[in-house]
C-alpha cells in the first residue's frame, strides 16, 4: 500500500521510426482481454503515436528529482485553475444579475458544459498525435481568452460566449494535467496521485468566497477575472518548460525523433480538421445545446414553449442526434467517439457513472448559492463555505480512497460504497428546503453528497484506464469526461427549467396585489431578493417560492441515483495490483 517512485528500464527504448516496442510488456504476440482479470493486456508489441512516445521517452529518462517536481508544478497549475474556477463560482449570481438576467445563470453553464464535454476528445488526438505540452498550451490560451473576455463583457450575451471560452479551457487544462499524472503513475498508486492532485479545493472552499467577495466589495469582478489570467499563465510557465526540456534531452539521447510530416499549412489544416473530426464535434454540441437551451428559455420566450424558435431549437437538437450517430458510424473518415471502447462493460459503465453523477447534482446544484444566500441571509462567503464542503470531502477522501485502492487493488465494490451515501445526502435535502433549517446540517448534508460522489469519480476514473494500454489513456479520459459534461448539461437544463417555469409563477402567486407587477424584476436580480426585511410579506413570498421551488430540484436529482447501481454493476471485477503483477506496469520509466 506504498507509494514509491520506480525506475526506468534501461534497456526499453522509445524510437519514431520505426514503430515502438514496448519490451517492458512482452512475451506475446497481440493484445487480448486477459480471462482472469478482463483487462486489455499490452502483449508484445504495439505502435504508439507520437504524443504518447514523447512523454515515454521523457518518463525514461528523467530522474526521480524531476518527477518529484514535475508532480509539484503540475499541483501548482491545478491549485491556481481550482482556485479561479471557485472564484468564478462565486461571483456568476452577482455578474449575471448586474445585466438583469440572473434567471440566464445556467444558460452559459449548459452550453459550456455541452462543449467542454465534446472538447476532451479532440484534445485527447491533438495531445496524442502532437503532445501534451502542446495541447496545454492551447487550452490553457482559450481559457485565458475567456477570461480576458470575461473582464471586458458588457452585456449577457458576450459574458455567455466568454464562460463558454473561459470553461471550455479549463475543462481542457484540467484534461491534460490528469493525462499528464497518468503517465508519472503505475496503474495501482494512480488514483493516490489523483487524489493528491484533488486537494487544492481544500484551499479554495475557505478562502476563493473571502477572494471572490473582496474583488466585488473592493475593486470589482472584472479584475478578478483580469488577475487570474495572468497568474494562471505564470504558473504555467515553469512545468511546460520543464517538458520541452526533458524532451529536447530525450531526442539528443537517442531515445525519440521528430519526424516532419512534410504537409503546407493548408494541408495540415485540411489533414487535422478531419482527424479531429471537427464536423463530429460540432453536430454533437448542437444536438445537445439546442435540446438542452429552450428549457431555461422558455420563460423569456414571448408565448413559452408556443414560441416558434422554442419548438424549431428542440426539433433540430431532436434530429441532429441521429443525424450525428449516422454521420460518426457510416461517413466520418476519423470517428470522434472511439466506438471500440463503448463496448467494454466496465469502460461504458464508469462512463454512465460519471453522468449520471453529475446529472443527479446539478439537477438542485445550479440555483443553491442564490437559495443559501436569498433564503438564509448567508454572506456570499458563507454561503459558498456550505456550496463548496461538496468538493472539499470529495478532496479530503480522495487520497484515502486511493490508498484504500492500492492497497486492496479493488475498485468496483469501494465504489458500490458511494451508492447509500449519495442516496441518503440528497434524499434528506427534500424535507430539509425550508428557512427553518440550520445551515449547519445543509452542510453536513453537502458532506455527504461529497463522500459519496468522491468515491465514485475517483473508482470510476480508475474504470475507465484499467482495460487499456498507455495508448489508450487519453482517449478513453476523455470519452469519461463526455459522459460527465453531458451529464452536467442535462442537469443543468433541468434546474435552469425548474427554476425559470417554476420560480416565477410562485412568486407571482405569493407576492402581495401591490407587488406583484415587481414579479419579473425579484426574478431577475439576487440583491432585490435579498433586499426584503424579514417578517414583510414580499420577503415571506421570496422565501416560499425559492423554498418550493429548491424541493422540487432536489426530488428530480434524488430520482436518477439508482441508476448509479446499475452503472457500476456492469464493471469487471478488475484487481489492479494482480494485473500490474501479471502484466507489467501500463506506463514506462521514471513513475510514481
Amino acid at each position: 500500500m506504498s507509494l514509491t517512485v520506480e525506475a526506468p528500464q534501461l534497456t526499453a527504448t522509445v524510437r519514431r521510426v520505426p514503430p515502438i516496442v514496448d519490451i517492458e510488456k512482452s512475451g506475446h504476440s497481440d493484445i487480448t482481454p486477459s480471462e482472469s482479470s478482463g483487462v486489455r493486456e499490452d502483449h508484445g508489441s504495439e505502435d504508439f503515436q507520437q504524443g504518447v512516445e514523447r512523454v515515454r521517452a521523457i518518463t525514461a529518462i528523467w530522474s526521480k528529482t524531476t518527477l518529484i517536481s514535475m508532480f509539484i508544478l503540475l499541483y501548482l497549475i491545478h491549485f491556481i485553475d481550482m482556485f479561479q474556477n471557485y472564484v468564478d463560482s462565486a461571483l456568476n449570481p452577482y455578474i449575471t444579475s448586474s445585466f438583469d438576467k440572473h434567471g440566464l445563470l445556467n444558460v452559459g453553464n449548459v452550453i459550456s458544459t455541452a462543449l467542454g464535454g465534446c472538447i476532451p476528445l479532440a484534445t485527447a488526438k491533438a495531445i496524442d498525435i502532437w503532445g501534451r505540452v502542446e495541447g496545454f498550451v492551447f487550452m490553457l490560451v482559450v481559457s485565458v481568452v475567456g477570461m480576458i473576455m470575461k473582464a471586458v463583457c458588457q452585456n449577457m450575451e458576450t459574458y455567455i460566449a466568454a464562460h463558454v471560452l473561459y470553461w471550455t479551457g479549463h475543462i481542457g487544462v484540467i484534461y491534460v494535467v490528469d493525462v499528464m499524472c497518468a503517465d508519472m503513475t503505475s496503474l495501482k498508486n494512480r488514483m493516490i496521485i489523483f487524489g493528491i492532485m484533488g486537494t487544492p479545493r481544500i484551499v479554495a472552499t475557505f478562502t476563493a468566497p473571502r477572494v471572490a467577495a473582496a474583488f466585488l466589495r473592493y475593486v470589482n469582478f472584472r479584475w478578478a477575472f483580469g488577475a487570474f489570467a495572468i497568474i494562471l499563465v505564470v504558473c504555467s510557465l515553469p512545468a511546460m518548460g520543464v517538458m520541452v526540456f526533458m524532451y529536447r534531452k530525450a531526442r539528443r539521447a537517442g531515445l525519440a525523433r521528430r519526424e516532419r510530416s512534410g504537409r503546407n499549412v493548408l494541408q495540415s489544416l485540411a489533414f487535422y480538421f478531419v482527424e479531429f473530426d471537427i464536423f463530429g464535434i460540432l453536430l454533437l454540441m448542437f444536438a445537445f445545446c439546442l435540446f438542452m437551451l429552450p428549457f431555461t428559455l422558455t420563460n423569456y420566450a414571448p408565448n413559452g414553449w408556443k414560441t416558434g424558435y422554442i419548438i424549431a431549437m428542440i426539433v433540430q437538437g431532436v434530429l441532429l442526434f441521429p443525424t450525428f450517430v449516422v454521420y460518426e458510424r457510416y461517413v466520418a473518415p476519423v470517428p470522434f467517439l472511439p466506438w471500440m471502447y463503448l463496448k467494454d462493460p466496465t469502460i461504458v459503465g464508469s462512463c454512465v457513472l460519471y453522468g449520471v453523477m453529475f446529472l443527479s447534482v446539478f439537477c438542485w446544484n445550479g440555483y443553491y448559492g442564490t437559495y443559501l444566500q436569498v433564503v438564509h441571509r448567508l454572506s456570499i462567503e458563507n454561503a459558498n463555505y456550505v456550496l463548496n464542503s461538496f468538493s472539499l470531502t470529495s478532496s479530503v477522501f480522495g487520497p484515502l480512497i486511493g490508498w484504500l485502492i492500492s492497497g486492496t487493488g479493488n475498485f468496483k465494490w469501494i465504489a458500490m460504497t458511494g451508492v447509500p451515501i449519495t442516496l441518503l445526502g440528497t434524499g434528506l435535502l427534500i424535507p430539509l428546503r425550508s428557512p427553518s433549517t440550520n445551515p449547519g446540517v445543509l452542510a453536513f448534508m453537502q458532506i455527504l453528497v461529497g463522500l459519496g460522489t468522491g468515491i465514485f469519480a475517483t473508482c470510476g476514473q480508475l474504470a475507465v484506464m484499467a482495460p487499456v494500454t498507455h495508448q489508450q489513456i487519453a482517449v478513453v479520459n476523455a470519452l469519461w469526461g463526455l459522459f460527465g459534461g453531458f451529464g452536467s448539461s442535462i442537469g443543468f437544463s433541468i434546474s435552469g427549467a425548474l427554476w425559470t417555469s417554476i420560480l416565477p409563477k410562485q412568486l407571482h402567486k405569493r407576492l402581495p396585489e401591490d407587488s406583484k407587477n415587481r414579479t419579473m424584476e425579484i426574478f431577475g436580480d439576487i440583491l432585490v431578493q435579498m433586499s426584503f426585511a424579514d417578517g414583510t410579506p414580499e420577503r415571506d413570498a421570496v422565501v416560499g417560492a425559492f423554498a418550493h421551488t429548491e424541493r422540487l430540484m432536489v426530488i428530480a436529482g434524488t430520482c436518477f441515483i439508482p441508476l448509479c447501481i446499475a452503472s457500476i454493476w456492469f464493471w469487471k471485477n478488475i484487481n489492479v495490483r494482480k494485473v500490474e503483477e501479471e502484466t507489467g506496469k501500463q506506463t514506462k520509466g521514471m513513475v510514481f
